[in-house]
């Protein structure tokens, strides 16, 4: 669990504690396009002998870096040291590849290891064009008026900075775990300069604030709460800024821990969490959507790059197959991915919560006849089809996914003004059948369309075998869908 983290260790690396300033004129960077409305949760806590002395954070779980870390997934970079400039460039660049715009940076009080880590992220940050906003967390004296006393200070010392983000002219703060302290009536005094978001859905528990969040990677997955959330902050003028996961597992940073695996799904739970955030009836209207997270490797929730080949013997898990990539291309999926959520968000469209899976992807036949191929059976348009050669049964028509993809749906559809037929095929997964012979009629007062269901079950192939058709010498398909049930 989040709450177990150790915020110990061995405070040895020291940054310049005095304010920041901006990068010298002669910095010649090409800072691109980002979404500031878009914030990344950034945790600058980790260390290894390199600068820090010793491992910090890597080590958790019992663990013993290098190769050995309290992760489910191996950062690209390795066990690297959040104080390293090098590594926080690199990650600036990454965030850049992502199109989102702002980090909030996980701190843990004034002095914390992670304060003395904000001189660097916030230079680092203003030569890439990326804002910094700020995760306070729930360090052991913490109270409302430690929290303002807090606010009062990264104000202060950091404000000066070109990176440290501003909604209007005031900065923004999000409270982890919020719920432990009951009044927060201390907020009133920094309200005017500072935007402070409470973690929770709960109306009743954000008086004061400015604001909601959720960070939960789980429950991002069902948003519940989130719609009346979401339609009390637009009443009473409040952010709204639900968070967004990949997925979450914690099994090797907190042994024996029973918190739920929510598992990647190669993609398709980080499309529903955005889905439901974007979505009106879900996640109402963000004003701003929050990711649980660029670097919480503990919790499984990254979508900084995991190494595609991980050291050996420690069951380390990969981005393999997200978004049907593979290899090194598999590593920057969830920043590629992050990127196009980023667009849906800032261009004001909503994709298909369930998105069709099979157009465009490569697909084959058994046979054909000349001028209608293969690839019109998924090509997007109904007035296009494959059809197999005459009087020649059985024929089959196979969809490649690329990589192994949750599936339990598939429609078939065939030209809408072709009259009534039936065709008799099995649904074959890779190698083995899904759903055995039927007669499927495609009649054209359904728009000459048939569903298919099944339990969800993950293939990389699906092969529709054809074994005849009442209404024609041959197996055609206009459009062969794809679709994993949510």
């Amino acid at each position: 669990m989040r709450t177990l983290r150790s915020i110990v260790g061995l405070l040895v690396f020291l940054l310049t504690l005095g304010m920041v300033t901006a990068p010298p004129a002669s910095a010649s960077l090409a800072v691109q396009a980002v979404a500031a409305d878009v914030h990344l949760f950034y945790y600058p806590w980790y260390g290894n002998p390199s600068l820090n002395g010793n491992y910090r954070h890597w080590q958790q779980g019992g663990h013993t870096p290098p190769d050995d870390i309290g992760a489910d997934f191996y950062p690209a970079l390795g066990a690297y040291d959040s104080g390293d400039t090098a590594v926080i460039d690199q990650h600036m660049r990454w965030i850049q590849q992502s199109g989102a715009g702002t980090i909030i940076s996980s701190w843990w009080g004034q002095g914390s290891y992670e304060d003395r880590m904000a001189p660097a992220i916030l230079a680092s940050a203003a030569r890439h064009g990326i804002k910094v906003a700020w995760h306070l967390e729930p360090y052991g004296t913490r109270t409302a008026e430690s929290t303002v006393s807090d606010i009062n200070y990264i104000n202060a010392k950091y404000g000066s900075s070109p990176a440290f983000y501003r909604y209007g002219n005031r900065g923004a703060f999000y409270v982890f775990e919020s719920l432990r302290i009951t009044d927060w009536s201390a907020l009133e005094q920094v309200k005017s300069a500072s935007i402070v978001l409470a973690q929770t859905t709960d109306p009743a528990r954000v008086a004061h604030f400015g604001g909601m969040y959720t960070y939960d990677g789980i429950a991002g997955a069902t948003a519940p709460g989130w719609k009346t959330a979401s339609d009390f902050c637009k009443a009473n003028g409040l952010v709204w800024a639900p968070s967004v996961a990949p997925g979450y597992i914690d099994d090797r940073g907190v042994p024996g821990n029973t918190t739920p695996t929510v598992h990647r799904d190669n993609g398709a739970m980080y499309d529903r969490q955005w889905s439901n955030a974007l979505n009106p009836a879900t996640g109402g209207a963000p004003t701003w959507v929050s990711v649980t997270s660029f670097n919480e490797w503990h919790e499984g929730s990254t979508i900084e790059p995991a190494r595609s080949n991980p050291p050996a013997g420690h069951g380390y898990l990969t981005y393999q197959g997200a978004y049907g990539k593979t290899g090194s291309a598999a590593e920057t999926s969830y920043l590629d991915r992050t990127k196009y959520w980023v667009g849906q968000f800032t261009g004001g469209s909503i994709p298909p919560t369930n998105p069709n899976l099979a157009q465009g992807k490569p697909i084959s036949a058994s046979s054909t006849q000349n001028g209608y191929p293969a690839v019109n059976a998924n090509d997007g348009n109904t007035n296009s089809y494959w059809e197999s050669a005459n009087h020649a049964f059985p024929q089959s028509l196979t969809l490649d996914l690329g990589t192994a993809t949750e599936v339990s749906k598939l429609v078939l559809s065939l030209p809408p003004s072709w009259g009534p037929r039936t065709q008799t095929l099995t649904v074959y997964g890779d190698g083995s059948a899904i759903v055995p012979a039927k007669g499927y009629t495609f009649d054209p007062a359904s728009r000459n369309t048939v569903t298919i269901t099944f339990p969800a079950t993950a293939q990389r192939t699906f092969r529709l075998h054809f074994t005849g058709n009442t209404g024609w010498p041959a197996g055609q398909i206009a459009e062969l869908q794809a679709y994993r049930i949510p």
